[in-house]
């Protein structure tokens, strides 16, 4: 087992060193698409800018880095409903399952589904609107597995579908995000982690939203003519983290963590966060993300790059199960923010 865990870790250092070697690079932003994968749907997580790649457990671990699925005890679900941009009517939708298989292993499925609110329908003829409206969505599925190695070491893959629906285009793509993670110290302490995500083929649209009925002048009769569709890669990401737990007494803890970001197709990041726990009941959450603007000196998002969090856990029995209330606030220069929040019943 140590000796496929070393071939696997191997090869997702090789994907990254290939990966990051055409990284943050803004000027590539315009290529890529499915932007909707760098989006994180957990309320926990993103409370501390993301921060946590390297000690992240449970089921957030979908989306930050899958090895720390193997965190899950037995069975966790997650529940979450993100207002994204406060004013721009989008809002997103998450549900995830964990379930412990063997000794070791986790299974993780997650289901995130972005809504962007009804779009009047435009043409040509009619540029002030039709009195039709669409409603365009997307629907992210995965299919996680983790496995606890040894004491120390945890990794991962997760297998995701993406899907686009504008009308009558569409575009479905497949990709994967591969996990590893690593704590040591005399109460496991110290926490180390790297991960790959958005890995996969480019894809391109399809559907009849393609095809224009035009007449033919030497004949008068219309004609359908159908334009070609550029294919666009997906926005692939390299995440290197670390953290230290600051044992303040039996019932407080401190954790600092740092994270970096090497975007494919976007600018770089840092990202610094700091939680308080006391105990298992409550945790509280601040984070910064830091965008890497020295190629232009100019911001390029509406994300200002502060968040914050907090988090109440409620014991169910003494067995360990809990049942947990997350909310989270990522702040943006224009519109209202981003608001999160989830439930988590870990059994």
């Amino acid at each position: 087992m140590k000796v496929v865990f070393k071939k696997v870790a191997f090869a997702i250092l090789g994907l990254a060193v290939s990966t990051s070697s055409f990284a943050g690079n803004p000027q590539r932003a315009g290529q890529a698409g499915a932007s909707e994968l760098l989006i994180n749907p957990f309320a926990r997580s993103s409370g501390w800018a993301g921060a946590n790649t390297a000690g992240v457990r449970g089921l957030e671990s979908l989306y930050i880095n899958v090895a720390g699925l193997a965190g899950v005890n037995k069975t966790e679900v997650v529940l979450s409903n993100t207002q994204w941009l406060v004013g721009s009517g989008i809002s997103i939708n998450n549900f995830a399952f964990g379930q412990k298989v063997g000794e070791t292993g986790v299974l993780g499925v997650t289901l995130t589904s972005f809504d962007y609110g009804e779009w009047e329908v435009t043409t040509e003829d009619q540029p002030e609107g039709t009195s039709g409206t669409i409603s365009p969505s997307t629907l992210v599925i995965g299919l996680a597995y983790s496995q606890k190695f040894t004491e120390s070491i945890f990794g991962g893959v997760n297998i995701k579908v993406y899907n686009n629906n504008i009308s009558n285009l569409s575009v479905t793509g497949v990709c994967f995000d591969a996990g590893v993670q690593y704590q040591t110290g005399d109460n496991d302490e110290w926490k180390f982690g790297i991960t790959l995500k958005n890995v996969g083929p480019a894809v391109d649209y399809s559907g009849d939203g393609f095809g224009i009925s035009l007449p033919v002048p030497t004949s008068g009769v219309t004609r359908t003519f159908e334009e070609r569709a550029a294919s666009f890669e997906l926005p692939t990401q390299l995440n290197i983290g670390g953290s230290y737990d600051i044992l303040l007494d039996e019932y407080n803890r401190i954790t600092p963590a740092f994270s970096f970001n090497s975007n494919s197709f976007e600018k770089d990041t840092y990202n610094i966060g700091v939680e308080y726990g006391m105990k298992k009941y409550l945790s509280l959450r601040a984070g910064y993300k830091i965008f890497d603007n020295r190629s232009d000196e100019i911001s390029t998002t509406a994300i200002s790059g502060v968040t914050g969090g907090i988090t109440f856990d409620v014991p169910i029995n003494e067995d360990g199960s809990s049942f947990g209330i997350d909310y989270s606030y990522r702040h943006t220069n224009t519109f209202g923010g981003i608001h999160s929040f989830g439930v988590i019943l870990a059994l």
